[in-house]
């Protein structure tokens, strides 16, 4: 797909909402960052839950593992829809109908029934892709990685903002309102589910499918191919081997992350003896490392672009998944709290910092089905988290359990070099980053120019009124 009018520039324009491709860019991060708080709300109140629920390992395990199952499905989906319908409705649609089960947790009363709840509450993930197809559509080849790896991650951060968040909630109700603590953390998912109500009629009313319209205004304007032809194209990018390459290094990655932001609160509790507030708050500086890493990782990914092409943006996704994976087999051997937490830190940084540089490389996959490749990516973080999520069902020690996904991770950084480019794709991207490039210079010429004229202007204002006699 090829749109006219993307932005060639993020933080110039930052604040400048009027226009479309930055007022969406806002709305995709806050509504990611709204499910992705919603999606690990639960996490860090599963002490809570655990005990009144009378959950045994294995169930919890079963429900960390069903918490991102439905996504791997939730996520293939909704790159079709994306490009079918438009990120916009889907986001819209996939928000309400997200919040429902969120809220409706709070009416388990067994296993059975927490966990058909988890699972539904997973498909929320799915925003992960919209989020990506939305700012892919939006900016230009120059700084798309950045735009995709910064709305990306500021959403993560929901993840880490939860652990904290959530407990502190829970307290409000239960301390400050005097509900047990069986009605506190349902209500605490209540206002969660509300939340993210309200966040997906906001997207409809505030956000556009791509810079010039929407997708129902450019098909009819011809600017656009036909509903039917999405399906055809989806189906060839799935015949694409790099797709799946890429499905598993992002298993590697997020898959990872999801799993942490799963285990972490507990891990810390349980292996450290600290408090639910306090392994929150542990647990928090994993997923708050999204405010910057994944930034980083896009913006990496974009100057190796401009350097060395598109095998640059695939090699600093080896680099990024190769220091991932070794940070995550030091975390592993750490047994007190201040050695394990700053190596939490470093691991949690390459791990965003692979997430990013991963979203560096999709949207150069296949420009006509960048739904398809976006979503089957994604799909393949989820997927990598349900296979993690089996080495936590304590069979095995949980510190064991990540030396071993340290190990996994290393070795799968390697796949990168397969994500490989034609000359023809090489020469398409140098020429559409060099006119990406050219129209943000042509942009500030246009600023420094107009500055000029008013500050000469300005003088030659004050040099007339100087020259003026006196009276």
């Amino acid at each position: 797909m090829e749109l006219e009018n993307k932005a060639t520039a993020l933080w110039s324009n930052f604040l400048n909402v009027k226009m479309p491709q930055i007022r969406t860019f806002h709305m995709t991060w806050f509504a990611f960052f709204s499910c992705f708080f919603a999606w690990f709300g639960i996490a860090p109140l599963m002490a809570v839950v655990r005990d009144e629920l009378q959950l045994t390992p294995n169930q919890i395990g079963w429900a960390i593992i069903g918490s991102v199952s439905i996504t791997i499905f939730a996520r293939l989906f909704i790159g079709w829809l994306c490009d079918r319908i438009g990120p916009r409705k889907s986001y819209t649609w996939l928000l309400i109908l997200g919040s429902l089960p969120v809220m409706g947790i709070g009416l388990s009363w067994n296993f059975e029934s927490f966990l058909l709840f988890r699972v539904l509450i997973g498909g929320i993930g799915a925003s992960f892709v919209i989020t990506q197809y939305h700012t892919s559509v939006m900016f230009a080849p120059n700084v798309v990685g950045q735009a995709n790896a910064t709305s990306a991650g500021w959403g993560n951060l929901g993840g880490g903002v939860t652990q904290f968040v959530m407990p502190l909630l829970f307290s409000v109700f239960v301390v400050g309102f005097g509900f047990s603590e069986a009605i506190g953390w349902r209500l605490s998912m209540v206002v969660v589910g509300v939340i993210i109500f309200l966040v997906g009629i906001a997207y409809y009313f505030l956000t556009q499918d791509a810079p010039d319209g929407n997708f129902d205004d450019l098909r009819a304007k011809g600017k656009m191919g036909e509903k039917k032809q999405v399906t055809g194209d989806y189906m060839q990018a799935l015949k694409d081997p790099r797709v799946w390459v890429l499905f598993v290094i992002y298993g590697a990655c997020f898959g990872i992350e999801l799993t942490v932001n799963n285990v972490a609160a507990l891990y810390f509790a349980d292996y450290f003896d600290l408090s639910l507030v306090a392994a929150g708050f542990v647990a928090a500086s994993f997923g708050l490392m999204n405010l910057f890493a994944r930034t980083l990782g896009g913006i990496f990914g974009d100057n190796f672009g401009s350097l060395w092409g598109l095998r640059g943006r695939a090699f600093w996704l080896f680099i990024c998944l190769l220091f991932e994976g070794i940070a995550l087999m030091i975390f592993s051997q750490m047994q007190v709290l201040f050695l394990a937490l700053p190596a939490l830190i470093v691991f949690s940084l390459f791990t965003q910092m692979s997430e990013g540089a991963t979203y560096s490389v999709v949207p150069f996959i296949n420009k006509k089905a960048l739904g398809a490749v976006a979503g089957v990516v994604g799909a393949g973080g989820n997927a990598g988290a349900v296979l993690a999520g089996f080495l936590f069902k304590n069979m095995i020690d949980w510190s064991q359990a990540f030396l071993i996904l340290g190990i996994v991770v290393t070795c799968a950084s390697f796949l990168a070099f397969f994500v490989r480019f034609s000359t023809k794709q090489e020469d398409e991207q140098r020429a559409a980053f060099a006119a990406a490039n050219i129209e943000t210079l042509r942009k500030r010429a246009e600023k420094a120019n107009a500055a000029l004229e008013e500050g000469l202007s300005a003088i030659a204002s004050k040099r007339q009124a100087g020259s003026q006699p006196a009276e």
